[in-house]
Parts: structure tokens; C-alpha cells; sequence
């Protein structure tokens, strides 16, 4: 374990090196195997940080902590809807990326402009709030190639934004909110991040794209957020992942119980089945909009747990 670390950190200093000598990430080049138990390091290298592993998905997350957004009163958290991330995927002999990059409306053009230049593809480009101050906007992307460059160039894009290269820290209060309370009523079991409770619930059928499986660690889970205001009451925000049939029924589910729905769209371009997310929005009694959620679930086809 201990070489595993020294090894890590020499490869860094490299990266670091060579990256302060060339002005630029881009021009980086790492080699990248997935035939021996470090074939993810080099992509740790170009992004500076180390991911999360689950299976042959490696994830990155990058909250905006630097953004002080509002929606009314409430100051929105970076875990509760404004949390950027990018999973790599092995495929053959290097990977897919999938993510979502949370940015303001300046930083939206030259992101685009240097993601597109190390081939990097936009699948969507949309709002997943309403009457949010400032305002900011949600970048979808896709690649397929080698891990490390497309990892120097989502960290090349990154550097053009605010991005904090460290998260910050805030705690969830369970005086606030109970959270095994939220547990029993949603019926899965959620965990602490910073200062927001979350659930990911993953759809029952496999989801492919170009005949690659989607895992849902690769942003086809549904995230259900919520973020203690006082008094019992959570603002909550996330989406459902939804086909085609599923839309309406969870549309009008969700406005039945006082929850708002502030985007229907798309996140990717050739996924079967075809998917739609259905984001959403309400700062109420946490228990009553987790009953909400739970009868918007009920619509849809999730892994029961």
C-alpha cells in the first residue's frame, strides 16, 4: 500500500513538471494500460485529484463551491444541485467519459470551445433550476478514446471556470432532518454528503449507448437531494431518469404533492432506451416532499430495495 502511494505521488510530481514546463495540461502525454492495477493513475495524474472506483467506473466530482447561488431565501448547497462530475469507463483498450459540468453563463463558450478542441463531444447544454441567482447552466459531454487525454482536457476546460480544486466542508444536521426517517419513507437508504442527505436510485433495465452498458454510477441513477432549511422543512432538487411513457405520469405525481418541475430533457444522444430527466424543485416539510418523491417513483421502472 505504501509503494501504491509513493508511486502515485511520483507520477504526479511528474505530470506536474511537465505540465509547468509546457504553460499547459494539453500538450501532456501519459501512458495508459488497463492491464495491471494502476491502469487508472495516470487519469488521477491529469486531473489532479484521485476519483471514486466502483467496478471499472472511475468518478470524479468537482462541486462549485465557489458559486453563491440562490433560489429565493435559500442559498443552494454544491451537493444539493450545483455538484460537477466526470466518470471514465474501460472500454477495449482505453475508455468512454461521461459528466457534467456545472458552469455560469461566461464560462459556458470557452468550456465548450476547449472541450471541442480536445475532442470531447457536448451531448447537452440546458438549466436544471428556475429563478436562480446568478444563473447558471449545465454542460453534458461525451468521449471515447484515451483516458489520460481526454482527462488533460477536461482539466484544461476546468481551469477556465472557478472550479475549487478542493471541496469544502459542511455538515448535515440530523437535528434538521431525520434521515433514516426519509430512509423508511423513500425506501432506500441514503447517505451524507456535506451538508445535503442524498439517494441515487438506479432504473431496473440495462442502459446502452453505442452498445456500451451505462452503469449508474455514470449519471442514469436518479438523484434525490435534500438540504435541511430549519424547522423540518429540505429543500429538494435532483432528477428523474425516465422513458418515454414514464414522463407525464411522474410530471403530474410530483405537481400533485407541491413539487415544482423546472426541466424535461434530454443528458445524452444515443441511449437505448431513450431517456428523459425530469428535474425538479420544492423547499417544504422534508417528510411530505419524500412522500411526494416516493408516489413519482412508484411511476417508474427503479430497482426495488
Amino acid at each position: 500500500m505504501v509503494k501504491k502511494v509513493l508511486r502515485w505521488i511520483a507520477l504526479m510530481m511528474t505530470v506536474i513538471l511537465v505540465a509547468s514546463m509546457s504553460g499547459s495540461f494539453q500538450n501532456v502525454k501519459i501512458a495508459f494500460s488497463m492491464d495491471d492495477n494502476t491502469g487508472w493513475a495516470p487519469v488521477e495524474q491529469a486531473m489532479g485529484k484521485q476519483g471514486t472506483l466502483q467496478g471499472d467506473v472511475l468518478k470524479f466530482s468537482m462541486p462549485r463551491g465557489d458559486l453563491r447561488i440562490m433560489v429565493g431565501d435559500v442559498q443552494i448547497s454544491s451537493a444539493l444541485a450545483l455538484g460537477s462530475w466526470v466518470a471514465f469507463k474501460k472500454m477495449g483498450s482505453g475508455a468512454m467519459v461521461m459528466g457534467d459540468l456545472v458552469l455560469t453563463e461566461k464560462e459556458v463558450g470557452p468550456v465548450m470551445k476547449k472541450l471541442g478542441q480536445g475532442g470531447i463531444e457536448i451531448t447537452a447544454l440546458h438549466n436544471h433550476l428556475l429563478g436562480e441567482s446568478p444563473r447558471v447552466m449545465y454542460m453534458h459531454i461525451d468521449g471515447q478514446g484515451d483516458p489520460a487525454s481526454m482527462a488533460i482536457t477536461i482539466r484544461d476546460a476546468l481551469a477556465l471556470t472557478g472550479t475549487p480544486a478542493v471541496a469544502g466542508t459542511k455538515n448535515f444536521s440530523s437535528s434538521d432532518v431525520d434521515a433514516a426517517r426519509l430512509d423508511g419513507i423513500l425506501g432506500y437508504k441514503g447517505k451524507v454528503n456535506g451538508d445535503v442527505y442524498q439517494f441515487s436510485v438506479p432504473r431496473a433495465e440495462k442502459i446502452m449507448d453505442q452498445g456500451i452498458e451505462v452503469p449508474p454510477f455514470m449519471g442514469v441513477a436518479m438523484p434525490i437531494n435534500f438540504q435541511p432549511t430549519g424547522n423540518g422543512k429540505a429543500a429538494i432538487a435532483g432528477d428523474m431518469v425516465l422513458t418515454a411513457d414514464e414522463v407525464n405520469p411522474v410530471l403530474r405525481s410530483l405537481n400533485d404533492h407541491g413539487i415544482d418541475v423546472t426541466a424535461v430533457h434530454s443528458h445524452m444522444l444515443t441511449e437505448e432506451p431513450r431517456l428523459f430527466f425530469l428535474h425538479f424543485w420544492a423547499n417544504d416539510d422534508a417528510y411530505k416532499l419524500a412522500q411526494g418523491l416516493r408516489a413519482a417513483l412508484n411511476e417508474t421502472n427503479v430497482v426495488s430495495l
